[in-house]
């Protein structure tokens, strides 16, 4: 699963770079996960004016990611879950709740906080935590 930061370069920005990652899950290879909540945070981050996206843009982008992406549902409250490490930044909580509930492999991100918990042992079992660079890394193996 990718974080917004990650989405914004594969669906806004095309970022060449990432290109192979957005290629996977086009072609059925990964299954892109998200939320209601996450999916809500890229629909928001769309509308920065920094990113000066017109509304067909916006549209376009979500679109893209939609036709692919997988919708997990939210976990009802009282469910028993693997406990998580809290995240510094507590609008990113949500993406590792998503990888444990979605039975991500990884989450991919370029968020400092989010990778400072992947050198901690309180994911262990559950996900990877890897870069975008790390992703492509492993895509090559």
């Amino acid at each position: 699963m990718f974080d917004t930061n990650v989405l914004v370069s594969l669906y806004v920005f095309a970022d060449s770079r990432f290109t192979p990652l957005r290629d996977k899950v086009d072609a059925g290879e990964w299954l892109a996960l998200t939320g209601e909540a996450c999916l809500e945070e890229f629909r928001r981050v769309l509308t920065y004016p920094m990113f000066a996206l017109s509304a067909d843009r916006q549209q376009a982008a979500l679109a893209a990611y939609e036709q692919r992406v997988a919708q997990i549902p939210a976990i009802s409250a009282g469910t028993a879950c693997a406990a998580l490490p809290r995240c510094k930044d507590r609008d990113d909580q949500k993406f590792l709740e998503l990888a444990r509930d979605g039975a991500a492999d990884w989450l991919v991100t370029a968020d400092k906080a989010l990778l400072k918990l992947a050198r901690r042992d309180g994911l262990r079992g559950l996900f990877c935590i890897l870069t975008p660079e790390a992703a492509l890394a492993e895509t090559s193996r």
